[in-house]
């Protein structure tokens, strides 16, 4: 019974039959500190550490993440549990790693649904929504747009139209975590816990002071989370959650807290369509511009200068904003970077393209 609090049902069962017979059991990760993990076990809460051979041999990717359902080695219910094996993940929230490191890092993994939290004040940029989506689209879980602060915001039903916009068929919704609501909203338990029935898992994502905490605090209907205004000065957020964790939830479902992203840089997935995966996940979170271009009159128009290109032309009409435009092509771009990093074939075939596009801008200054 205590692993089917955490979501344990006859996937995972099938998924970690293998390690029965190694003397290992299942856990998931309800905690991260550092090196340290907090687990939930057949007999409840249990501290853990990775193994040696495991962290010798997997990338950092491949570690454990909050989320996670791992094979553990416990000698009795006073030891320290030793995570050997990682089971394959069925959802995961990644970006790449901060700096020059061609790397990912997994910010919540199995998760069901995605709250990609934006408050109504200084923190509303549509720009990096549209990041999110791009993120959310290759997660594999389904993705809820939140709208936190409603109360701060003088014409609510504007900014989730302009959301909508961009959103198309995804969930937006309009919060007051913090109380003070003048529009009439509908509590946040009333509105985000039926979407996180029992077994299953929430993450909340978003920038610092965007009111995630708030939001747990609610759904647990208790100051589990510590909570701090934004700054007055500037209504920047401030880092209140150091680290991710996985709550339980009364009516079974269970949330994810994250410490706010301040820089989310995509990465791509690794499989092996290398960057058309990658792009897809772009072609999702912009479906106008993907239907546009099927009517190109040219299958490979680059939306430059070819004739009878539906996209320039929508773009040249005001059917697409330009500011949207260079948000779509500056997120293709970074995927099939990113995609580039781990895929030596798609490398090789970048740089032969950077070589021919420098070789023409050569000629025509010869020319000129």
């Amino acid at each position: 019974m205590h692993l089917h609090m955490a979501g344990w049902n006859d996937f995972w069962a099938t998924s970690f039959s293998k390690f029965t017979a190694l003397d290992l059991r299942p856990a998931r990760v309800l905690a991260q500190h550092r090196h340290a993990y907090t687990l939930w076990t057949e007999s409840g809460e249990a501290d853990a550490e990775v193994a040696g051979a495991l962290l010798y041999r997997a990338a950092p990717d491949e570690l454990p993440a909050v989320g996670d359902w791992v094979a553990v080695r416990q000698y009795s219910a006073d030891d320290l549990a030793i995570i050997s094996e990682v089971l394959p993940r069925k959802t995961k929230f990644s970006r790449k790693v901060s700096g020059p490191a061609a790397a990912e890092q997994v910010i919540a993994a199995n998760v069901d649904v995605l709250f990609m939290v934006c408050s109504l004040d200084h923190d509303y940029n549509l720009r990096r929504l549209e990041r999110y989506l791009v993120a959310a689209a290759q997660s594999g879980a389904a993705p809820v747009v939140v709208l936190n602060k409603a109360d701060l915001c003088a014409d609510v039903h504007l900014r989730i139209d302009e959301v909508r916009q961009i959103a198309r068929d995804i969930p937006v919704l309009a919060i007051s975590a913090a109380g003070g609501d003048s529009s009439n909203l509908p509590s946040v338990a009333e509105t985000l816990l039926p979407l996180i029935p029992a077994g299953q898992t929430a993450a909340l994502v978003g920038s610092s002071g965007a009111g995630k905490s708030t939001i747990v605090n609610q759904l647990l209907g208790t100051a589990a989370q510590t909570t701090q205004p934004t700054r007055a000065a500037d209504g920047r957020g401030r880092h209140t959650t150091t680290h991710r964790e996985l709550f339980f939830l009364s009516n079974g479902g269970l949330v994810l807290d994250n410490p706010g992203i301040r820089e989310l840089q995509l990465w791509t997935q690794g499989s092996p369509s290398g960057g058309e995966s990658a792009q897809s996940a772009v072609d999702q979170a912009f479906p106008e511009i993907e239907a546009l271009a099927a009517e190109c009159l040219f299958r490979d128009c680059s939306h430059s200068a070819e004739p009878d290109c539906a996209v320039r032309q929508a773009l040249e009409s005001g059917e697409i904003e330009d500011a949207r435009w260079r948000s779509y092509q500056k997120l293709r771009r970074e995927l099939r970077h990113a995609a580039a990093q781990i895929d030596p074939n798609l490398r090789r075939t970048e740089k032969e393209r950077w070589k021919k596009l420098c070789k023409g801008v050569k000629r025509n200054q010869k020319r000129t």
